[in-house]
């Protein structure tokens, strides 16, 4: 009887000891798996934070963050603007954009509803009026 359980016990460690290094293989490769996409991941996000760096002008860099910007240089251009906050408060966010001193544009930016609409001061017309998602 003794040499029966012997014989269970040392089985059951062989056993035990295989499969702890199938489960450290699994983990190794699940490790080298996350690695590969969380560097993937880092590479996408420098790829579009050097795309829009390249995008927004330097003057217009505390703007850049707000949701309606890339809107306004897509429907404006990316020239030399100034952006000059009118209004900023819980409702709505105003801005009026310069070029070489001169008033060009108007944009209001309704917060709670997202809607964006772009004014051209000297030509009198719309030229955006929208929903931003």
């Amino acid at each position: 009887m003794n040499k029966s359980m012997i014989a269970l016990i040392a089985a059951a460690t062989m056993l035990t000891a295989c499969n702890n290094d199938k489960a450290n293989e699994n983990e190794e490769k699940s490790v080298q798996t996350t690695n590969e996409n969380q560097t993937e991941t880092e590479n996408e996000q420098q790829k579009q934070a050097t795309q829009t760096e390249t995008q927004t002008s330097p003057k217009h860099g505390k703007w850049s963050s707000l949701p309606e910007y890339d809107k306004i240089i897509e429907e404006i251009g990316n020239e030399d603007y100034t952006f000059n906050k009118e209004t900023d408060n819980d409702g709505k966010r105003v801005f009026l954009i310069e070029l070489n001193g001169e008033k060009q544009y108007k944009s209001v930016f309704v917060k709670n509803t997202n809607r964006l609409k772009i004014i051209k001061i000297n030509s009198g017309g719309e030229v955006y009026d929208g929903i931003i998602k």
